[in-house]
């Protein structure tokens, strides 16, 4: 399984660094091929489900997350989104965490991707996949 975490520092306050971390159709603009939205609920509570639909040519699949744990960052705790992969082509999850720091706020993404028909030995190939694309994902979402 191919695992990476990122961190970045925002001059943003917990709150608006939270709503912009799970705008989740703001993923996709930065993601090659990708649009992002909700496929049920309103993607702000547990049990609904993120979906990540990828499109190149005639290669396309479907990357649904659901949400099994939601918490709104507030003072004293921590903001906490964990998605699930339930897909057939990628599986594992997502941690989506925002803290209070000094000045601002702190981000953290942690990913676990299980890609159908990949090798083992390919992971470190994903895992720095991941950390440039999703990097420039953070990036973008929490530019102030």
């Amino acid at each position: 399984m191919a695992r990476f975490v990122l961190t970045r520092r925002s001059p943003l306050p917990p709150a608006v660094c939270w709503e912009r971390l799970t705008a989740w159709p703001r993923h996709g603009d930065r993601v090659p091929f990708t649009r992002v939205g909700v496929a049920r609920g309103t993607g702000r509570e547990v049990g609904d489900v993120v979906l990540a639909r990828t499109a190149l040519g005639p290669l396309r699949f479907d990357d649904p997350m659901e949400i099994v744990e939601l918490s709104v960052p507030g003072p004293g705790r921590d903001g906490l989104c964990r998605l699930a992969k339930r897909g057939r082509p990628v599986r594992g999850g997502a941690v989506l965490r925002v803290r209070a720091v000094e000045g601002g706020s702190e981000a953290v993404w942690a990913e676990e991707l299980l890609i159908a028909g990949l090798p083992w030995f390919l992971d470190p190939l994903v895992a720095g996949a991941g950390r440039l694309v999703f990097g420039r994902v953070l990036d973008r979402l929490l530019r102030a």
